[in-house]
This record gives C-alpha cells, sequence and structure tokens, in this order.
C-alpha cells in the first residue's frame, strides 16, 4: 500500500512541474498559484496515509495534516472572490 501511495505521490509531483513547465514554455494554462496549493493540500493529505500506514514517527502524520490544512486554507482564501 505504501509503494502505491509513493507512486501517487510522484505522478503528482510530475503533474505539478509538467504543468508549470507548460505554463513558463507555452505562456498558457494555469498559473502555478492557481493549482499549488491544492496540489500540496492533496499531497498532504496522501503524505499524513502513509505515515499513519507505515507506522512512522507519530508527531510526522499530524504535521503532514497541519500543513494540509494550511494549504486547503489558502487555496480557499485564492478562490474567496
Amino acid at each position: 500500500m505504501s509503494m502505491l501511495l509513493d507512486l501517487i505521490l510522484a505522478a503528482m509531483v510530475m503533474e505539478g512541474l509538467a504543468l508549470a513547465g507548460i505554463y513558463v514554455w507555452r505562456g498558457r494554462g494555469l498559473a502555478p498559484a492557481a493549482f499549488l496549493p491544492t496540489l500540496l493540500a492533496g499531497m498532504g493529505l496522501l503524505l499524513a496515509m502513509r505515515l499513519a500506514l507505515t507506522h512512522g514517527w507519530w508527531g510526522l502524520a499530524p504535521a503532514a495534516l497541519l500543513a494540509a490544512l494550511v494549504f486547503h486554507v489558502a487555496d480557499l482564501a485564492g478562490r474567496w472572490r
């Protein structure tokens, strides 16, 4: 299960790099500021799940959840217009 989560996290990193690259190279698509908080919030949740499943140090899973919350609130603040 943790290997699957690692693959998903790696795919999310590649997705973020691809979207940012397209934006920089072509000048089209989503700006990184538009998608990065959403992507990082999801990655925080997946990282917390991975830490819980692999019995990582107890303090890291709550830290990952807190990071996910911070990025989620940042995403909502950016969309709240």
